[in-house]
C-alpha cells in the first residue's frame, strides 16, 4: 500500500496565496516536508482552474518537480490544465480521473491514450452519483474497464478508485464495506490485478473531533491494507495516521517480524 500526499490542495489559504503571488516557496516547502515522510507520489490538487488553466498549472508542475523527482497526480476536472500539465511535468504523471460522466470520456480518458500515462477511474454512475452496493459499483467498474479499452489504453494504466463515503452519509458504514468487498472482487471480476487507489480524508468528511478521526482513520487504514489497496491518498503530516498507514502495510505484506520493524 504506497503512500500518496494530498497535503497540497488548491482550497488552503497558503495554496491560494502562492498561486495568487506566483510564489513558489510555500508550495516547495509543503512538498519537501511530505517527501520526508517516505512517500510513493504527491497528488497535485488545483480544482478546476477556470482563469488561467495553462499558466496555473504549469506554475504548480514546475513548483513541485523543483524540489522532488516523485510521481505526480495531476488532479483537475479541467481538460485544458489537465493537458497543461501533462505537457509541463518531466516526473511520471498519472491522471487523476475520469468516470463514466459523458465530459470525463469525451476531454480527460483520451489524454491518458495521448500522453501515454496512468488514469484513475471512478467508480461513479454518468450523473456523478456514487453506486451505492458492491455489485453496483463492480458493474461501473466493468464498463469503466471496457471504455479504457475501447480508448486504446492498455489495462494496465487502469487504477480504479471505489470512491471512500463518508461515514457521516445515512448509508456510510454500509458503503464504507462495500468500497472494502470490492477492492478484493476487482482482479477477479476484471481477469488482471488491476491496480485501486482510495482518498481517506473522504471517509471523515466533517469529522469536528481530531482524535476520533484520527481512530476511525486509523482502523479503517488497516482494513483497507488488508484488502489490498494498492495505493492511499493521505494527509501524510498527520502523524499517527502514517504510522497507523505504515505498520498495517508491514503487518500485510511482511513475512518476518520484530519490533524494530514498528516506527
Amino acid at each position: 500500500m504506497k503512500l500518496i500526499a494530498d497535503n497540497l490542495r488548491i482550497t488552503k489559504l497558503s495554496i491560494q496565496n502562492a498561486l495568487a503571488a506566483c510564489d513558489p516557496k510555500p508550495v516547495q516547502q509543503l512538498m519537501f516536508q511530505c517527501e520526508k515522510k517516505g512517500i510513493f507520489a504527491i497528488d497535485v490538487n488545483t480544482g478546476p482552474l477556470t482563469r488561467f488553466p495553462e499558466k496555473d498549472m504549469t506554475f504548480f508542475i514546475k513548483a513541485v518537480e523543483s524540489v522532488t523527482k516523485l510521481p505526480l497526480l495531476i488532479d483537475t476536472s479541467n481538460c485544458v490544465a489537465m493537458e497543461a500539465g501533462l505537457k509541463a511535468a518531466d516526473n511520471k504523471v498519472i491522471i487523476n480521473g475520469f468516470s463514466l460522466e459523458p465530459d470525463k470520456l469525451e476531454t480527460i480518458l483520451p489524454l491518458a491514450k495521448k500522453y501515454d500515462a496512468d488514469i484513475i477511474g471512478f467508480l461513479l454512475y454518468p450523473n456523478s452519483m456514487v453506486p451505492k452496493d458492491v455489485s453496483s459499483r463492480c458493474e461501473v467498474a466493468l464498463e469503466l474497464f471496457e471504455q479504457v479499452e475501447a480508448a486504446g489504453i492498455t489495462k494496465e494504466k487502469l487504477i480504479i478508485d471505489p470512491v471512500v463515503p463518508p461515514l457521516a452519509w445515512e448509508d456510510g458504514i454500509f458503503q464504507a464495506k462495500a468500497v472494502l468487498e470490492v477492492i478484493r472482487t476487482l482482479p477477479e471480476l476484471l481477469g488482471f490485478k488491476v491496480k485501486t487507489i482510495a482518498g481517506l480524508s473522504n471517509l471523515t468528511t466533517g469529522a469536528k473531533n481530531r482524535e476520533k478521526k484520527n481512530l476511525v482513520e486509523q482502523s479503517y487504514l488497516a482494513m483497507l491494507a488488508a484488502a489490498g489497496l494498492d495505493y492511499i491518498m493521505m494527509d501524510v503530516l498527520n502523524h499517527k495516521t502514517l504510522k497507523a498507514a505504515k505498520t498495517a502495510d508491514m503487518l500485510v505484506k511482511g513475512s518476518i517480524f520484530s519490533w524494530g520493524m514498528v516506527s
